[in-house]
């Protein structure tokens, strides 16, 4: 833990009293968005002290052209960079002339900044002294719409209260905005138009390269006392800007507000010439609503998705706080409703890592998106996959592979590698196996088999020659070896034989074969319609055979563990508690250099294996390999506590699997890795929901059956959580004395509890001690 800021609360994450220093901070923690648009929690007035001004539109990026001292054969042309999108949120708020400005005011007291979580809006209370001595009482409300997801409302009031006061608000658009992540500083906007009509204005803009067409929007009324007041306002515009200005004599105790709405359309979504068209068409709905309407309207979107995805828990209010503002950042990140759109590891809330998508995806988040939202969510999720399988052929072909074999980018924003550290870019290929592995766990949930023979088998079957041409034959050991990779601890870098990989590689093809053996005998015209297309041989299928049956999988007699890589045995063995903690974060402390000597493990890499496939593996193998790997782990990867809470739950060390998890749930309400400040760490979140449901609920599909081995930590009184599986609603309450089970919807069902079969019936609670 490494700030202790945020105040606990079952529903709202809540800020008190105001700190230049963690601004930054705050401006990710208190981050919003609706699936097609988000920003950090910037003030809307300015700001002259340091801030992070980000705002976000879903699909809209550029490729910055890469920038490396020394250039290699096969580097990614560029690194896609999600976009700060023109600004639409800002208002200036000048009082007798002095602007409200936060940093050089002579005193802000009663400063509140809450998220409310449960009904999805963001607020700000302070009572501030300007320079010219006047007081102000200022209350702001903001939110991004859910049902209406162009449009996002802000209602920002202002009192006066030590004298009449002269009261200027100026809400304004901005399309000359910047980028905090740029390689080259490069321009990414070009403004094509400003434009303005009664209280209403319009920036069409568009991206350089991508040439994607926006239009930022905003409309502005404003009151006192909350009624509508008529104001003559001066317009003000540029090539980049236009602003409106409402002058108001307000007297001493009055309450000045303006109500802004706000947001985009996207040539995404609309035709490019008509998307002022349709920005007015919305700007109608949602002044025909009005801000109180819209919010009450987003209160509800809010309560049907808590109804489904929350978890409860008693007697544990950081616990319960982490899991909810996990929870709610997924939801506020990806909802499913556009196919198009994947979850980027920041999501809305800062630049880092590209905005992308990565294998966290498949690995992480698909579990919390079929268990919480109707299968065809998750569904759309593979089919992204499926979509951009043609260039992961091509990404593979730039690599020198052939015959059709696939190589999924690491990172990506339409199928492209787009990641330029060649570590990462060229051997962090473990990627392609965990989107093998959530076809398989999407049809061992859902029990949809359907996208195999109609999609999967083809990515399947890209991903298996992938692997088959990547091993290579050892005279010397007389079997397949992988050479030259990174595994998931992306702190061993250029390793040979990473075990994590060599496994996964073996499993992808056995996979494969078995789902083309199925698909011949029970889907004929699939099978033939694919075997034609990728041109399918029983010779081929022989080869691949012959390299997942005599894979090399690196083993130590000595202490009876599978071994990260070829070679992990001959370092320094010092574990993480040996490791002074003013070494810590050894990523910000030390050099690479002296990392990659190191045995310090970023994240699961053995038990990231483990968990994937935890049904090869013995309880007993689980516990050595745990011990022995989990002392050189510094979790400094944010998907790795996730996984060793699952696994320590496991093998019964509560105490130890309740430590991690709130490592996991709380890794930036209390910024354990020194970095909320760059963003929200959004795939690692579905690890914290897996944590409760997969390690303290236990939940697991055995024998095509739903299992639970409910555990609870001893901080806790009760939990519970719902899961839609297989149209099936059902809901678990874990105590400390038994578990209760009831079918919400959906017919009968079976289910396993501690391996023991049973029967509930709708509507029917059935409890187990």
């Amino acid at each position: 833990m490494n700030q202790d800021y945020i105040k606990p609360d079952n529903w709202s994450i809540i800020e008190e009293g105001f700190d230049a220093s963690r601004v930054k901070s705050s401006e990710s923690l208190f981050s919003i968005g609706n699936g097609a648009m988000g920003q950090r929690a910037n003030f809307e007035e300015h700001y002259s002290g340091e801030t992070f001004q980000g705002s976000y539109i879903a699909g809209v990026y550029y490729p910055d052209k890469t920038r490396v001292g020394w250039w290699k054969n096969g580097y990614p042309e560029y690194f896609a960079k999600v976009l700060n999108a023109p600004n639409w949120i800002g208002i200036n708020v000048i009082v007798d002339g002095a602007p409200l400005d936060l940093n050089t005011c002579k005193s802000v007291e009663g400063f509140k900044r809450e998220l409310n979580m449960k009904e999805g809006w963001l607020s700000r209370n302070f009572k501030a002294t300007l320079p010219n001595d006047i007081q102000v009482e200022v209350s702001v409300k903001r939110f991004l719409s859910l049902d209406l997801d162009a449009v996002g409302a802000i209602k920002y009031e202002i009192k006066p209260v030590n004298k009449d006061a002269e009261i200027i608000f100026q809400p304004y658009l901005d399309s000359g905005i910047t980028n905090e992540d740029t390689n080259w500083d490069d321009k990414f906007w070009d403004t094509t138009d400003v434009s303005h009509v009664n209280n209403q204005a319009f920036i069409e803009a568009k991206t350089m390269k991508t040439d994607f067409h926006t239009c930022t929007f905003m409309e502005s009324k404003v009151y006192i006392a909350d009624k509508p007041i008529l104001v003559e306002h001066n317009i003000k515009a540029d090539s980049n800007q236009v602003s409106f200005s409402y002058a108001y004599p307000v007297k001493k105790g009055d309450t000045y507000s303006i109500q802004k709405l706000g947001g985009y359309t996207v040539d995404r979504n609309h035709d490019k010439s008509k998307l002022v068209k349709v920005a007015k068409e919305v700007l109608k709905i949602a002044t025909k609503k009005g801000f109180n309407q819209l919010l009450e309207e987003q209160k509800q979107a809010w309560a049907t998705i808590w109804e489904m995805a929350d978890i409860t828990i008693e007697g544990d209010i950081k616990a319960q706080q982490g899991i909810r503002f996990n929870i709610f950042q997924l939801n506020q990140t990806y909802l499913g409703k556009d196919s198009t759109l994947n979850i980027g590891p920041k999501g809305f809330t800062g630049e880092k890592y590209g905005g992308s998508t990565y294998w966290d995806t498949e690995a992480y988040c698909i579990p919390f998106y079929m268990a919480t939202k109707d299968q065809k969510v998750a569904r759309a999720l593979l089919e992204y996959r499926y979509n951009h399988l043609q260039k992961a052929i091509e990404n593979a072909e730039k690599l020198g592979f052939t015959n059709g074999a696939a190589l999924y980018p690491m990172v990506t924003m339409n199928g492209e590698e787009c990641h330029n550290e060649w570590e990462i870019t060229f051997e962090e290929i473990h990627r392609n196996g965990a989107i093998a592995f959530a076809i398989y766990n999407y049809y061992r949930y859902t029990g949809d088999y359907s996208y195999i023979p109609e999609k999967g088998l083809e990515v399947l079957i890209g991903i298996a020659r992938f692997w088959q041409q990547r091993a290579t034959f050892s005279t010397d050991r007389n079997q397949y070896v992988i050479l030259g990779v990174t595994g998931p601890n992306e702190y061993e870098n250029n390793v040979n034989n990473n075990w994590y990989t060599n496994y996964l590689a073996k499993w992808c093809i056995d996979y494969t074969l078995e789902q083309i053996e199925k698909i011949e005998i029970e889907y004929a015209s699939d099978f033939s319609r694919i075997a034609k297309k990728v041109k399918l041989s029983k010779k081929e299928l022989g080869i691949w055979k012959a390299v997942a049956d005599n894979m090399y999988l690196p083993y130590s007699e000595k202490h009876q563990v599978y071994l990260q890589q070829d070679g992990f045995l001959d370092k320094e063995l010092i574990s993480v508690e040996d490791l002074p903690k003013t070494q810590r974060p050894i990523n910000q402390k030390w050099s690479w250099d002296r990392i990659l000597r190191s045995p310090y493990i970023k994240q699961a890499d053995v038990l990231q294996g483990f968990y994937f496939f935890e049904d090869q593996f013995s309880d007993e193998a689980l516990e050595r390999h745990f011990d022995f790997y989990e002392p050189f782990t510094v979790h400094e990867s944010s998907l790795s506590p996730c996984v060793h809470s699952i696994q320590a739950t496991k093998l019964d060390r509560m105490e130890q699997a309740y430590t991690f998890y709130l490592r996991t749930s709380r890794l930036d309400l209390d910024d354990y890795n020194h970095e909320v400040h760059e963003g929200l760490h959004i795939t690692s979140m579905a690890g914290t929901w897996m944590s409760i449901v997969e390690g303290f609920g236990g939940m697991r599909i055995k024998d095509n059956k739903l299992s639970f081995t409910p555990k609870i930590p001893k901080q806790w009184k009760a939990y519970s959580f719902k899961v839609n599986f297989r149209n099936h609603v059902i809901k678990v309450n874990v105590t400390q004395e038994q578990t209760h089970f009831e079918i919400l919807s959906g017919s009968n069902l079976e289910i396993l509890v501690n391996n023991k079969p049973l029967s509930l019936k709708n509507k029917v609670l059935r409890a187990v001690s």
